[in-house]
Formats: structure tokens, C-alpha cells, sequence
């Protein structure tokens, strides 16, 4: 009981003092032009192959279970025109950034920690250190970006299959008008949603990047703590973005209230 508090403002300083950092690095080394670009495109490529399959598998089922709901939510309102605008809304605002998120911390985020609790125990990190090479600028900022990137494209791809699948679900299972539900979605849909969507994306996949790597920088204990690492990775990024989400979503809709619907 008195540990805990104490490890837990020493986690979440030590996370705060890495994303500060982080930040930092990448703007400097952007600017100077002294981006690792290899190890970018190595860890981009890497996270890519890693996540798309589980994100679109993913996809579809939520898309056509909340196709499902909405759809008979509307038929129980007498609203059944507006399927697709809930569907639509309901997926881009809330459905992609966050299945997309949730993906990149369960796929990504549990490899990048195990790469570097790897690491971390078999003293490359303190080498690196020995030798005067900065770990954050040769290790971190990489894979930041990389994860950043990699999120905003699996929110994109979450967005466009999330749609399909409800609108393919709605219109040859549910007997819907095609015309209907492109017209409401395109009519209640703005790009204000979309925005809010790829800002999401940027700081879920910031989150998910700065706990990873300061999770298997922080590994000890051997080989259990590296397995203990990726687990700690996974749950805390999954709670830190469904508070986040929430504070963005309450953030958005205090600063552009909808006049009409």
C-alpha cells in the first residue's frame, strides 16, 4: 500500500519527462534534418505488416454489429432513413480512432516494449548510454513517428471498411436503400467529424508510443519482466485511451455544438 503511490507518480513522471523529450528530439532532428529515416522506414514497414490484418478483421464485425443497432434503433423511432448518418457518425467519430488505437496498442505496442525490454536486459541500453549515444534519439523518436503514421493510416483504413461494412450489411441484409444511406451520411457527416477522427489517431498513437517504449526501457527482473513489460504496455495504454477518448469527445463537443441535426 505504500509502494504503490510512490510507483505510480514514478511511472507516470518518468512517461511525462519521455514524451517531453521525445517531442523534443523529433521537432530538433526534423529540423536539422537528422531524422534516422532508415530505422523509420524499418519500424513503419514492420508495424504495418503487424496490425492491418487484425485492424481489418476487426473492422467489419464492429461496423456491422453497430450498422445492426442504429439500424434497428431507427426502425423503432420510425427513422429509418437516418441508418446510415448514426452508422456513419457513430463509426468516425467514435468506432475507427478507437478500434484503430486499441489494435496499435495490442499488435504494435506490445512489440515495440518486448523489443526494447529485450534489449534493456541484454544491456544494449546501458551500452548505447556508455558509448554517448542518445537512446531516445536512436530508439524512441524512430518508432514514434512511426507508430504516429502507422495509426493515422489504420484510422483511415478502420474508417473506409467501417462504412462498407455497414453499408453492404444495411442494404443486402437489412433491406435498405443505398441512396438513402449515402444521402443521410453524406448530409449529417462533416469534416469536422474526419478531423476529429485524425486527431484522435495523433494522440492515441503518441500514447501508445510513449508508454511502449518507456515501458521496455524500464524493464527488469529478466526474461519475466520483459513479459511483464508488454503486459503493463497493453493494459495501460487501453485505459489511458478510453479516458482520453472521452475527454476529446466532451472537448469537441463543448467547442463546435451541433446547431441542427
Amino acid at each position: 500500500m505504500r509502494s504503490h503511490p510512490l510507483q505510480s507518480l514514478h511511472t507516470v513522471g518518468g512517461q511525462v519527462v519521455l514524451g517531453v523529450r521525445t517531442v523534443q528530439y523529433f521537432a530538433v532532428e526534423i529540423v536539422t534534418r537528422r531524422f534516422i529515416v532508415g530505422e523509420f522506414i524499418k519500424q513503419a514497414a514492420f508495424m504495418a505488416g503487424t496490425a492491418f490484418t487484425p485492424t481489418l478483421l476487426m473492422t467489419i464485425p464492429i461496423g456491422v454489429t453497430l450498422s445492426i443497432q442504429f439500424s434497428l434503433l431507427a426502425g423503432q423511432i420510425g427513422a429509418t432513413s437516418l441508418s446510415g448518418a448514426a452508422t456513419g457518425l457513430a463509426v468516425i467519430r467514435q468506432g475507427a480512432p478507437l478500434v484503430a488505437a486499441i489494435l496499435l496498442a495490442a499488435a504494435v505496442g506490445s512489440a515495440v516494449s518486448a523489443d526494447l525490454g529485450s534489449r534493456t536486459m541484454r544491456e544494449e541500453i546501458e551500452a548505447m548510454e556508455v558509448m554517448g549515444v542518445s537512446v531516445i534519439r536512436r530508439l524512441v523518436v524512430p518508432r514514434f513517428a512511426a507508430v504516429i503514421v502507422v495509426g493515422v493510416a489504420l484510422t483511415g483504413l478502420t474508417c473506409f471498411v467501417g462504412f462498407m461494412a455497414g453499408y453492404l450489411f444495411n442494404v443486402y441484409l437489412q433491406n435498405g436503400t443505398p441512396g438513402s444511406f449515402v444521402t443521410t451520411f453524406a448530409s449529417f457527416a462533416t469534416v469536422g467529424d474526419l478531423t476529429l477522427a485524425l486527431v484522435k489517431a495523433v494522440v492515441f498513437a503518441a500514447i501508445v508510443a510513449i508508454v511502449s517504449c518507456h515501458k521496455g526501457l524500464d524493464t527488469h527482473g529478466g526474461p519475466a519482466g520483459v513479459a511483464n513489460s508488454v503486459n503493463a504496455a497493453v493494459v495501460e495504454s487501453t485505459l489511458l485511451l478510453m479516458l482520453v477518448n472521452v475527454a476529446i469527445t466532451q472537448l469537441y463537443v463543448l467547442i463546435f455544438p451541433r446547431v441542427t441535426l
